[in-house]
């Protein structure tokens, strides 16, 4: 099945019914009670620091356990599951020194998910399975300030948000997800960065994939963390 296929396939199960995505990856993976080794494989068995706890990097040093979560979710009947990417960015991974390693646990993400998604669709036809190519919040926001004493303070700029939901929506499209899910987030200008990412590559001739966007309500105020309602998000 082409890609355009797929596409096609997606829109139309959706017409017809309310599709499931997979639950929750971090609980998941902490029940495997995985320790520094399975993090590190052999490519980063020196990196500096601790990488325990970077699941994204899972997509690279353990495949197999991403794999059978992946296909755990679709046994159970998930029609759609999510790439392990939530914080595959260069700004993300900062926090552990692995911004070279972003475009790689991006395509290693789609792929496997790709991957687990045609051989369930070809096992079960009449249920064909998609991939969301999963793209998370940051941990340094646009519109909000890290110095509770300078309001106008930031620690990134738009340019460099965009061009970092730019190097994985690229690799994530490239691997082979169905659909963008801009997922849980919490600043709406992070978010327009990775939509202007996404539609960008559509003008450089990438395939244009549905876009899916996921916002957080942080509490009962009913705002998002930059203090948005749902309406204005």
């Amino acid at each position: 099945m082409t890609r355009a296929d797929r596409i096609a396939a997606l829109k139309a199960a959706s017409r017809e019914r309310i599709l499931v995505l997979d639950g929750s990856w971090g609980v998941m993976i902490q029940k495997r009670g995985l320790d520094e080794a399975d993090y590190r494989g052999e490519r980063f068995a020196g990196h500096p620091g601790q990488l325990k706890g970077n699941n994204d990097l899972l997509c690279i040093t353990r495949p197999d356990i991403i794999t059978e979560l992946h296909d755990a979710y679709f046994g159970a009947g998930a029609d759609i599951s999510e790439t392990n990417t939530f914080s595959a960015t260069t700004i993300a991974q900062a926090d552990y020194s692995l911004e070279a390693a972003v475009r790689d646990i991006n395509l290693e993400g789609a792929r496997l998910a790709r991957a687990s998604a045609d051989r369930w669709t070809a096992a079960e036809p009449h249920k064909p399975r998609f991939v969301a190519g999963s793209i998370g919040p940051l941990n340094k926001m646009l519109s909000m300030s890290p110095d509770v004493n300078d309001p106008g303070a930031r620690s990134v700029t738009f340019e460099e948000v965009y061009q970092a939901y730019r190097e994985q929506v690229i690799a994530l499209n490239e691997g082979g997800v169905d659909l963008y899910l801009v997922e849980t987030i919490t600043d709406t200008l992070n978010c327009k960065a990775a939509i202007k990412a996404i539609m960008d590559l559509e003008d450089e001739g990438y395939e244009p994939l549905p876009i899916w966007i996921s916002g957080t309500i942080t509490d009962r105020s009913g705002r998002t963390l930059s203090g948005q309602t749902v309406e204005a998000f």
